[in-house]
């Protein structure tokens, strides 16, 4: 087992150094050192040195190492480990909120049942494992399940340890040994989900952490031919570099990318609930989220009551410190975020939007932080860039419609597809235009979770699924064997 600490702290500001490879702590052969900024207060709190492509291939050497034994592992050993981690992660969930809180100012209400979800995940993955056809025979003919070999794992900042949590339990469940490259944003989290890793034993090699940047560890990854497999969570434009990199060695990929995603409230909706629902889903994450309902559709029959629904509901958003369990929205994750909101928000005023609540710059008394107004326009046209480009950021953009066809066309009219949700009373009514929606996921009457249930999106959102056996379908191959 790796022994030392994974973070060391003087004069308040804690620095890493080390990657986690082939079971151990190893010093960084990378150089540059990056700084982690508090996003409520712009303050550094701690120090990262950044790994470079030689500590990359060491991670990835370590893995193909270790899968010449874990690739050939039964699936009681498998789901062993899922327990495992399982676990250990459970017994860190309030560790990994309050790291999420503090380096991008996820707020304690999303956060914490983020990272529970994460823990679910080897269950769900540990499910998965005993629910798959691994071995299936007739005739002279046998077909088996076979683990792809070494994955590069690489995550976003918005919900680091989830994501990591996700793609680790496919992998382990396959069979798989990884490399995971997590946001360099969020090393906290990563710190505490490396001494996770360590808690529940898996043989070294299996996971390997090397903490660095897209350009250089996840290039790395995406290029080397001893990594089989890319995972990625991220933008669209990252997600197709790698499609284009990874094709020159034949990576098998997965991509959960952006969304631009569609809330319809129909006309039968009890708007107090739907309202109220409908701003959860636009403001989850403080809008840092691929899956944020960021375009509600309305009935223009109804449009006035939405208005004022909408001005009334507003009131339980607070914005401020996300340690808060009352804080409904905190913080962007950097300077160069709260930027490019700025930016939206301005661009959609140009486009002839109307400002329902919010608007330009900071709520009153939270200028020292990357703090942002939650903003609703509403006279959106759906071929304005707000509301077809993914902000990022709690922005709200509330369309008209004139039947329900109408509101299937707009809601589909997106080049994403990842996430969409439907109001209603009637609820076989509900579930008829929700199969209509060309998206991965699609809630009703409300966000709702089954770690069973696929991930994923349509179009630009992405290839391939997360989650139970849908994820690690992902990392696997079929092979047959057929007697003469």
């Amino acid at each position: 087992m790796a022994t030392g600490k994974t973070i060391t702290e003087r004069d308040g500001t804690r620095t890493i150094t080390t990657h986690y490879i082939d079971g151990a702590f190893v010093e960084s052969h990378g150089r540059e050192v990056m700084d982690i900024i508090k996003p409520t207060n712009g303050k550094v709190i701690a120090r990262v040195t950044l790994g470079d492509e030689e500590d990359t291939r060491h991670a990835i050497a370590a893995a193909k190492r270790a899968f010449v034994t874990f690739g050939r592992t039964t699936k009681e050993d498998r789901a062993g480990y899922l327990r495992r981690l399982h676990e250990a992660v459970s017994a860190r969930i309030d560790d990994l909120t309050a790291a999420m809180v503090e380096e991008y100012g996820g707020v304690v209400q999303f956060a914490r049942p983020i990272v529970q979800s994460g823990a679910n995940a080897f269950l769900a993955a540990e499910r998965g494992v005993q629910e798959l056809p691994w071995t299936q025979s007739w005739g002279k003919t046998t077909v088996t399940l076979e683990p792809v070999g070494v994955a590069g794992l690489i995550t976003a900042w918005n919900a680091n340890a989830l994501f990591i949590c996700l793609k680790l339990a496919s992998a382990v469940g396959a069979g798989c040994t990884v490399v995971i490259k997590p946001s360099e944003l969020s090393s906290l989290q990563t710190q505490v989900m490396i001494e996770c890793v360590i808690a529940a034993k898996l043989p070294k090699g299996v996971c390997n952490v090397v903490i660095g940047r897209g350009d250089v560890v996840g290039a790395e990854l995406v290029r080397n031919p001893d990594v089989d497999k890319i995972s990625f969570t991220g933008s669209v434009g990252v997600g197709k570099g790698i499609m284009c990199d990874g094709a020159a060695t034949m990576k098998r990929v997965t991509l959960e990318l952006g969304g631009k995603s569609p809330t319809i409230l129909l006309d039968d909706a009890a708007l107090d609930q739907a309202i109220s629902a409908a701003l959860v889903l636009a403001f989850m994450n403080s809008g840092q989220a691929c899956a944020a309902g960021t375009r509600l559709l309305v009935p223009k029959s109804r449009l006035d009551e939405v208005k004022r629904g909408i001005r009334t509901a507003m009131r339980a958003f607070t914005v401020g410190d996300p340690a808060n369990p009352r804080t409904a929205i905190g913080p962007m994750v950097s300077q160069k975020q709260y930027e490019r909101v700025q930016s939206y928000i301005r661009k959609g005023i140009e486009e002839g939007a109307e400002v329902l609540a919010g608007g330009e710059g900071h709520p009153e008394g939270l200028e020292a932080g990357y703090f942002v107004k939650p903003t609703v326009f509403v006279n959106v046209k759906n071929d304005m860039a707000i509301a077809q480009e993914e902000i990022f950021g709690p922005v709200l953009c509330v369309i008209a419609y004139d039947s329900e066809d109408e509101a299937i066309r707009i809601a589909n009219d997106s080049k994403y597809g990842l996430h969409a949700a439907v109001l209603g009373t009637d609820l076989q009514r509900a579930r008829r235009v929700a199969s209509q929606i060309r998206a991965g996921r699609v809630v009703i009457n409300g966000m709702t979770d089954d770690p069973q249930a696929p991930w994923g999106g349509f179009k630009y959102s992405g290839v391939g699924r997360e989650y139970g056996r849908y994820g690690i379908e992902a990392f696997l191959e079929t092979r047959a064997i057929l007697d003469s």
